[in-house]
């Protein structure tokens, strides 16, 4: 079994994808932040101490797409064409989605998963003041289209 980013002798390498024509790319990721119903109410009615943490949260996921590459070191440098970040308050916390779309050699999902992330750490940041026991939670690729493997979506997700 050979691995795509390890070279003959085993170190790492960041894949060679300059013969690969770029194509349109998408992937969508979700994750969630658990806290406390005393963190629930204040987003709703909006007196978080630090502000609208929704907005926040939101314009931090689609920062950290733009700068994946900075934090994976064999992730590409690919163009970031679009990126959503939607934030929903549930009964138990927070639900966020992001998705990426480029027209690039190589897939955003690093993209996807990394503005989850950092959409979920930035709530996690506005509320620890309220809640310390805030938590992230299942982050994880829910669907992708384009590339040499098409269209998927997860299962428990469809």
């Amino acid at each position: 079994m050979s691995f795509t980013h390890l070279d003959a002798t085993g170190h790492a390498r960041m894949v060679d994808v300059t013969a690969k024509q770029p194509t349109v790319r998408s992937a969508t990721a979700r994750g969630s932040v658990r806290c406390a119903p005393e963190v629930v109410a204040a987003l709703r009615d909006g007196s978080v101490p630090k502000g609208d943490v929704l907005a926040v949260a939101r314009i931090a996921g689609i920062q950290a797409a733009k700068h994946t590459p900075a934090l994976l070191p064999l992730a590409h440098v690919i163009g970031v064409h679009g990126a959503a970040v939607d934030l929903t308050i549930v009964d138990d916390g927070v639900e966020i989605e992001a998705t990426v779309r480029t027209a690039d050699r190589t897939g955003v999902e690093m993209e996807a998963l990394t503005a989850v992330t950092v959409a979920a750490l930035a709530v996690v940041d506005m509320v620890k003041g309220i809640d310390k026991s805030t938590s992230i939670q299942n982050v994880r690729i829910t669907a992708k289209e384009g590339g040499r493997s098409g269209t998927w979506t997860r299962p428990d997700e469809a």
